[in-house]
C-alpha cells in the first residue's frame, strides 16, 4: 500500500509543479472529475489483519536519471511526459472539389461553306524534277568479218576389195580406229573413271557360245603362262563368269606352279573319268581356284606323261569343259609342230601372241605370226592380239612404241605391258602385287580379246586365208629375211 501512496504523490508533483513547461507544447493536466459515487453495499467483512510489515523501502534512482523538480527522467536525461498530457496531431484540411466546367456551346456551321471533309488541307505535291537525259548509245560494232570457209576434205577413196577367198578378212579386221585407240597401254598410272567404265563394257561382250582362247609363242620366256593368268583373272572378275585356264603344254608347263593347288588331279586325270561327267561340279574337283575366280588345271609334271597329250586328247578336253565355261584359255607350249599344236589352232577362236621388247622376244612373235600365215591359220592371225611385255637386260632392247607400229600391220591389235618385278620373278601369281600400270595393261588386254568376241567367229579358223590381203604390209625380216630396223 506504502508504494501506491509514492506513485500518487509522484503524479501529483508533475501537476502542481511550477516547471511543468520545460516540455514545450504541453498543457497542464486537467484534474479528472470525479466518479459518480456508487450505490452503497453492504459493507463487506473485514479481512483479518495481517501483521504490520515494514515500509518497503524507496527504491533507489539510477545513475543518470536524476529529476529535476521531481520530474521523472529516462537515461539520456530526457523529460518524460505522460501520454494524457501529449497533444493531438493536427487534423489535414479538406480540400474542396473543384467546380464544374461551364458548356462549350460550338457555333452552328455556316450553309456557305463547303462540307468539313473538303475544308482539310491537303499537303501540296513535290516538285517534278525532270529527269536526267539518257546516256548516249555506245556506238555499234561492226560484225566481225566472216571466217574464211575452208573446202570439205576430199573423200578418200574405199580400199580396194579382198580377194573372193578372204570373205571373213573385212569382218574380222574391222574398227582399226578402236584397234589405234589401245595402242600406248601401261605408260599412264591409273584409269579414269570413264575410262575404266567403258573398258569393263567391252570386257563383258555377250557370248553365244563358249569362247576358246589359246597363248602361243615360238620362244619360250616371253610371259605366256604370265598372259595366261592375268588374262584369264580379269575375264573372271569383270565378267563373273566361269573362266578356266588349262595347261596344254607337253613340255611340262608351269601353269600349275603359279598359283595355290587345292588338288594334285591333273588334265590325265580328268580324262580318264570323261566318260562320268555330268556336270559342273564334276569337274571343279580337277580344279583349282584362285582368288579372282579362274579356275586351273594342271597337266602332269612328269614329262613322259605331258608329253603324251596329243590332239585328240586335246580336243576331248575342250569339248568336255565348254559345256561347263564359257571361256576357255589354253597356255601352250613353243613348238607349233607337236600333235596337240594342230589341234589348238583349229579350235582356237583368237590367239595371244606373247612378245617382249628385247630382239629376240619380238624375232619370235613376228615368226609364229609369219609360220601362222604360211600355214593356213591367216584368218586366225588376223584376228589375234600381240602382247609386248617390257623386259630389263643387257641384250639389245626394242622401243615398244617401233613394236607396236609393227605388230599393228600383222594382227588386230598390240598392247604393251611394262616391266613388273612380280611378273619377272616368276613365283606364284598374285594381282594384288601388281603395279598399277600393271593391273592397266591387263585390263586393256582383255578389252582387247573382248573386242574379237564381239566378231562372227562362226566360220572356222582353218579356212583358207590369203598371206598378205591388200591394205596390210606383208611381214618382213622373219624367215631368214633381214631383221627390220626398229
Amino acid at each position: 500500500m506504502a508504494g501506491d501512496h509514492m506513485v500518487i504523490e509522484r503524479v501529483r508533483r508533475l501537476e502542481q509543479d511550477a516547471d511543468w513547461d520545460l516540455a514545450p507544447g504541453y498543457g497542464p493536466v486537467s484534474p479528472r472529475p470525479e466518479a459518480a459515487p456508487l450505490p452503497e453495499t453492504a459493507p463487506l467483512p473485514e479481512p483479518a489483519l495481517l501483521p504490520e510489515t515494514a515500509p518497503l523501502p524507496e527504491p533507489a534512482l539510477l545513475p543518470g536519471t536524476e529529476t529535476r523538480g521531481h520530474r521523472p527522467l529516462d537515461a539520456m536525461g530526457t523529460v518524460l511526459v505522460p501520454p494524457e498530457a501529449r497533444p493531438l496531431p493536427a487534423a489535414l484540411p479538406l480540400q474542396a472539389p473543384p467546380p464544374p466546367l461551364p458548356p462549350q456551346h460550338l457555333p452552328p456551321p455556316s450553309p456557305h461553306l463547303p462540307p468539313p471533309a473538303v475544308l482539310l488541307a491537303v499537303p501540296p505535291a513535290p516538285p517534278v524534277h525532270p529527269a536526267p537525259p539518257a546516256p548516249p548509245a555506245p556506238p555499234v560494232q561492226a560484225a566481225p568479218p566472216a571466217l574464211p570457209v575452208h573446202p570439205a576434205p576430199p573423200v578418200q577413196a574405199a580400199p580396194p576389195a579382198l580377194p573372193a577367198q578372204a570373205v571373213n578378212a573385212p569382218a574380222i579386221h574391222a574398227a582399226p580406229a578402236a584397234r589405234r585407240g589401245l595402242r600406248g597401254i601401261g605408260r599412264g598410272t591409273t584409269l579414269g573413271r570413264g575410262e575404266r567404265e567403258r573398258l569393263e563394257a567391252v570386257i563383258r561382250t555377250p557370248l553365244q557360245r563358249s569362247y576358246r582362247i589359246a597363248v602361243v609363242g615360238l620362244k619360250g620366256g616371253v610371259g605366256k603362262t604370265s598372259a595366261t593368268l592375268a588374262l584369264g583373272s580379269v575375264l573372271a572378275e569383270t565378267r563373273s563368269d566361269k573362266v578356266i585356264a588349262v595347261d596344254a603344254n607337253p613340255d611340262t608347263g608351269t601353269l600349275s606352279q603359279r598359283v595355290h593347288r587345292e588338288t594334285a588331279a591333273t588334265v590325265q586325270d580328268l580324262l580318264a573319268v570323261a566318260p562320268s561327267i555330268t556336270g559342273y561340279m564334276d569337274i571343279r574337283r580337277f580344279t583349282s581356284l584362285t582368288s579372282s575366280g579362274l579356275e586351273v588345271l594342271a597337266n602332269d609334271p612328269d614329262p613322259a606323261v605331258a608329253t603324251g597329250f596329243g590332239g585328240e586328247d586335246y580336243r576331248q578336253l575342250v569339248d568336255l569343259l565348254a559345256r561347263q565355261y564359257p571361256i576357255v584359255l589354253s597356255d601352250c607350249g613353243t613348238s607349233l609342230l607337236h600333235g596337240s599344236m594342230s589341234a589348238v589352232l583349229d579350235l582356237a577362236d583368237q590367239l595371244v601372241i606373247a612378245a617382249t621388247t628385247s630382239v629376240d622376244g619380238a624375232s619370235g612373235a613376228g615368226a609364229t605370226l609369219e609360220w601362222l600365215h604360211a600355214n593356213g591359220y591367216g584368218a586366225l592371225a588376223w584376228r589375234s592380239v600381240t602382247l609386248i611385255s617390257g623386259v630389263r637386260g643387257t641384250g639389245r632392247m626394242v622401243k615398244a612404241e617401233n613394236l607396236v607400229a609393227h605388230f599393228e600391220r600383222l594382227c588386230r591389235a598390240a598392247v604393251v605391258l611394262p616391266f613388273d618385278e612380280h611378273l619377272a620373278l616368276g613365283g606364284t601369281f598374285d594381282p594384288a602385287k601388281l603395279r598399277h600400270r600393271t593391273r592397266r595393261a591387263h585390263l586393256e588386254l582383255a578389252a582387247a580379246v573382248a573386242e574379237g568376241m564381239s566378231l562372227d567367229a562362226a566360220q572356222p579358223a582353218s579356212l583358207a586365208h590369203p598371206a598378205h590381203p591388200a591394205g596390210f604390209a606383208q611381214p618382213v625380216g622373219f624367215g631368214g629375211g633381214p631383221v627390220p630396223t626398229w
